[in-house]
């Protein structure tokens, strides 16, 4: 159980105890773990597959595009919603208005779906550098990856089975073991360390890789279909769903990850110029994966005298059919194999480890769990479900389908119920904007709402609706798996996440739980969304004595709900805008005005400020 008591403001009786969260001892290891989680399997292998499938450079437009019009601005959005309201993904959505808390469940649960079967890529890879040595593949690489590896059930023979593959089902047991250490060591300690010492040591690893790669004869074509635009996929909605999907999946947003990790960072974070360089720094990992996996595939189309495109067939035989061969035939190739099959294990691990401290964090702040207890409740029953289903001759076809459904209409589903929510419902993109800018390396206005408004959702709901129609009218199911294999993992998974997270908020919160508790510093929580309500809104002017400006975003209030401001005439709107705008952009000017009549809002928050903020409106909003 957590945790210290916080001290009422003023030294009177004591408040209710703090939550005790964990937190992130600085912007770089923030940085550092939002890379982590960002940099994945997807950059590696999901990535080059996407943009060769997608026109390969035509396809950098459609990447792009979802890239500044949704990644970046959905990534500010998560960093919004969980540095304000402090903490995990369905406390943070509740926090924000009551009802939002099932989104809060669903990221949860997309997260359990993908956690599962994340740790079997995992651990393929672990078992695929270890064959690297010596080249245990032999010359058929996608019969052994099949056949003597999997032994996978694939197309019409999928179905349930527990015939397990004892090589997978080690590595996969040390994968859980390996997470169950690192989230229990906690978030700083923990995760941030984990990225920390993983991040540069891949870049390190993947960096040498490309070197070696563009140096093999037959390099050069690789680069060129990687780089070659093939205009008319553009016109293929199946192109744009994949580009959206990829930045969904690479940049970790809406599925709660980013939100998760802004709630443990300090307040007075930059968090607009720290995802910039979150976002760039992965969009530049994919470009590096990019040059060194194409510039692998050129060598491998030249060594057998064929096209790029018939050396490829997707991102599992990328991976793990594609790049075994070039192991074999390039000089170096055992280098190349550990490097590549290394990469992959580094970049996985700092994602899953992301990856289930949504879960672990939801849990936490439902039972008011201390780190250890939340990590063990979490990830025990998690890992031993996964090593039930996935280390088997099914698990190649359960992963395929559980990966297909859950990107394509887990996250992106969560995605537009979330902007449309925000952006017509809820109507809270004016505060979540105000919080952004108190620190942020630069201002965001309409542009970025109008992203997170109208694009992002208009673009997510075609694309899901043409996504759909295109499985729903196919001749045979997804990859001619049986119908009710596909119904089972595939649609009826997709909508059991949506009932189930509606179940689970409608459930009681318990009275340990962090619900009602102060944050990890002893400050009070920020008040629900109020409607299309502005922190300083044009029109109000803010009345505030000397010291008396918000120390951090969290002490900005809408001035209607400040319970501190006087309603009293203030003179013109033009000037009360410059007042509101300066105390916005700067926490620290502004002229003080005759003190109001109403109490003063107090919050003794960790720079001992105690600041008093009032707020008169003139007019409303």
């Amino acid at each position: 159980m957590s945790s210290s008591p916080a001290t009422a403001a003023g030294g009177d009786a004591p408040q209710r105890e703090r939550a005790n969260r964990g937190a992130f001892s600085g912007r770089s290891a923030f940085i550092f773990a939002a890379i982590g989680s960002a940099v994945g399997l997807g950059n590696i292998w999901r990535f080059p597959a996407a943009a060769y499938e997608g026109g390969g450079g035509a396809f950098m437009i459609p990447y792009l595009i979802a890239l500044l019009t949704a990644g970046i601005p959905l990534l500010f959005v998560d960093y919004a919603i969980g540095h304000r309201w402090r903490g995990s993904a369905p406390l943070a959505w509740r926090r924000l208005k009551r009802w939002t808390e099932f989104i809060g469940w669903w990221q949860v649960l997309i997260c359990v779906i993908i956690g599962a079967y994340y740790a079997l890529i995992i651990a393929w890879s672990l078992n695929y550098m270890v064959f690297s040595v010596g080249q245990k593949w032999g010359d058929d690489a996608e019969g052994y990856f099949f056949g003597q590896f999997t032994h996978s059930l694939m197309g019409a023979d999928a179905g349930i089975s527990f015939d397990y593959v004892g090589p997978v089902l080690v590595t996969i047991l040390l994968v859980w073991v390996a997470v169950i250490i690192t989230l229990a060591l906690g978030v700083e300690s923990g995760i941030a360390k984990t990225s920390m010492i993983f991040i540069p040591l891949l870049v390190v690893m993947f960096v040498i890789l490309v070197v070696r790669a563009l140096f093999l004869p037959g390099a050069m074509t690789g680069l060129n279909a990687l780089f070659q635009p093939n205009w008319a996929a553009l016109a293929d909605p199946a192109v744009w769903i994949a580009a959206y999907g990829q930045i969904f999946f690479s940049l970790s947003v809406a599925f709660g990850i980013m939100l998760t990790y802004s709630s443990y960072l300090k307040k007075k974070t930059d968090l607009t110029g720290s995802g910039l360089v979150v976002g760039f720094a992965n969009s530049s990992f994919e470009i590096l994966a990019g040059i060194g996996v194409f510039s692998a595939l050129g060598f491998m189309a030249q060594a057998q005298g064929v096209q790029v495109q018939d050396v490829v067939t997707d991102g599992i035989g990328l991976a793990f059919i594609a790049f075994p061969t070039i192991i074999s035939q390039a000089p170096g190739g055992a280098l190349i194999g550990v490097l590549f099959f290394g990469s992959l294990v580094l970049a996985g691990f700092t994602s899953l480890v992301s990856i289930i401290e949504v879960i672990v964090s939801a849990v936490q702040d439902k039972f008011g769990l201390s780190r250890v207890p939340g990590t063990l409740v979490v990830l025990l029953p998690m890992a031993i479900g996964s090593t039930l289903l996935f280390p088997t001759t099914m698990g190649l076809a359960l992963l395929d389908t559980l990966d297909n459904f859950v990107n394509s209409y887990g996250i992106v589903g969560a995605a537009l119920v979330s902007t449309i929510a925000l952006g017509y419902i809820v109507r809270g993109l004016p505060t979540l904007r105000d919080h952004l800018n108190f620190k942020g390396t630069f201002r965001l206005g309409i542009g970025w709402e109008t992203c997170v408004k109208v694009i992002a959702p208009l673009v997510l709901g075609v694309t899901m609706v043409l996504s759909a129609v295109q499985l729903l009218t196919a001749d045979k199911p997804y990859s001619e798996y049986p119908g009710w294999f596909v119904n089972v993992f595939g649609w009826g998974m997709a909508v059991a996440l949506v009932v189930i997270a509606i179940v689970l908020s409608l459930a009681p919160w318990p009275a340990n739980s962090n619900k009602d508790r102060p944050d990890s510093d002893g400050d009070p929580i920020a008040p629900p969304v109020v409607t299309d309500s502005v922190l300083a809104a044009p029109g109000t002017r803010v009345v505030i004595d000397d010291g008396a400006l918000p120390g951090t975003p969290q002490e900005l209030r809408p001035p209607q709900v400040s319970g501190a401001g006087s309603a009293r005439g203030t003179g013109g709107a033009d000037g009360a805008q410059e007042l509101a705008a300066s105390a916005i952009a700067t926490g620290r000017s502004g002229p003080s005005g005759p003190a109001g009549s109403d109490a003063p809002t107090r919050s003794d928050g960790p720079t001992g400020s105690g600041n008093t903020h009032r707020a008169a409106q003139e007019g409303g909003n």
